[in-house]
């Protein structure tokens, strides 16, 4: 699949330290689903999900690592930890939806730790993107239908994940101050769209 480009964040690198844990089921995703009457649809979202995320989150936080499942975060000093998960993946085709676009829906989940390993937020992205078969055929056009809805979330998180989750606000707590905004509940799912941008064919 395509190396998702990120769009440039619009803010500068938030100065936290973070480490960021990749669940095995994110690493290696793929989805297949046979459309009724027709041909089986896979996509393989796994390299390009990592790709997206490593880029995404070292342009956002000052200092990142990346860890398994197997290491200790508290021995890292981690202002916070991210892990980032896919709740669902949906697309259409065009023999399903009788236009000539594929459609890809992806609803990722990013949870967030602080330095005592407590969950501060439980985040959900609903992204979207939308390829025309006119420009690329079949499995290409749902390739990048797919490469779009990364995009858009990613854009989402760039723009909303500081109001959504208060990461921001963990250094300043584990250096003992407080704020009651840390402990609300989980936020509203938010949701973008994306649509194909026929200037960037490069993906």
């Amino acid at each position: 699949m395509h190396d998702p480009r990120i769009p440039d964040p619009l803010v500068s690198a938030m100065p936290l330290n973070v480490g960021v844990r990749y669940p095995e089921t994110f690493d290696s995703f793929v989805h297949e689903e046979r459309v009724i009457g027709k041909e089986k649809w896979k996509i393989d979202l796994g390299r390009s999900n990592r790709l997206l995320f490593d880029k995404l989150f070292g342009s956002m936080f000052s200092d990142v690592t990346v860890i398994d499942g197997e290491v200790d975060p508290a021995a890292h000093g981690f202002d916070a930890l991210i892990e980032p998960g896919i709740d669902a993946f949906e697309f259409s085709v065009p023999e399903q939806s009788q236009t000539d676009a594929f459609a890809v829906w992806i609803r990722y989940r990013i949870k967030i730790f602080d330095d005592r390993g407590t969950q501060i937020a439980n985040w959900p992205i609903s992204a979207y993107g939308k390829s025309q078969t006119s420009t690329f055929g079949g499995d290409e056009a749902l390739k990048r239908a797919a490469v779009l809805a990364m995009r858009d979330a990613a854009a989402l998180i760039i723009l909303q994940m500081d109001k959504a989750t208060g990461i921001s606000k963990l250094r300043q707590r584990a250096e003992g101050a407080t704020g009651d905004d840390l402990n609300a509940g989980p936020p509203a799912a938010l949701q973008t769209t994306a649509q194909e941008d026929t200037s960037d064919e490069s993906g």
